[in-house]
């Protein structure tokens, strides 16, 4: 399936299928928040939390793929990633784009 975060495909005609997207809560852990907590005191980047939003992102990406070939699509146009706080330490990630059909010439 190609990801596209233009609103086209070059060199291609495209059929709109729908808007597709995927998303997942995802809460921190209590082991990593103790070492998040530890690397505020000295700095740099929070490893733990980075996989975390990684392996978030990844499964909401396989979910909007997932729909996008239920509607029969061939790519996924405009994709756009998205997080907001659901509840003290739980995020939503969400990715979302709009599902086409390349029209055969």
């Amino acid at each position: 399936m190609k990801l596209l975060s233009i609103e086209y495909i070059p060199g291609e005609e495209i059929e709109a299928l729908g808007m597709v997207k995927g998303t997942i809560v995802q809460t921190k852990n209590i082991g990593r928040d103790f070492m998040a907590g530890m690397k505020t005191l000295v700095g740099g980047e929070i490893v733990g939390y980075t996989e975390m939003l990684n392996e978030a992102r990844q499964i909401a990406v396989k979910r909007m793929v997932d729909e996008a070939k239920e509607l029969g699509a061939d790519a996924i146009i405009g994709v756009k990633y998205g997080s907001s706080q659901v509840m003290a330490g739980a995020a939503e990630i969400i990715a979302y784009g709009t599902a086409v059909k390349i029209v055969r010439k």
